[in-house]
């Protein structure tokens, strides 16, 4: 069984989902401040207002949609 599911991991890894580690709970992107350079998942947001840097205060800007599985940038 040990091999199976090194195979499986593997397999799990190397896909274009962004839900690689399986956690279930999907993220539909993430904030960022590019004076900063903090990134903030939009898991970690309250409400529907875009977050403040927790460093410099600033408006955080959305970076990334569900089905992207690259960095922000």
């Amino acid at each position: 069984m040990g091999l199976f599911s090194t195979i499986s991991e593997t397999l799990r890894a190397s896909t274009q989902s962004t839900d690689r580690g399986g956690s279930g709970e999907q993220s539909a992107g993430a904030y960022w401040c590019h004076d900063c350079s903090e990134r903030v998942l939009d898991l970690d947001v309250e409400g529907e207002e875009p977050p403040t840097c927790p460093d410099c205060g600033e408006e955080m800007t959305f970076e990334r949609s569900p089905g992207s599985t690259g960095c922000a940038c």
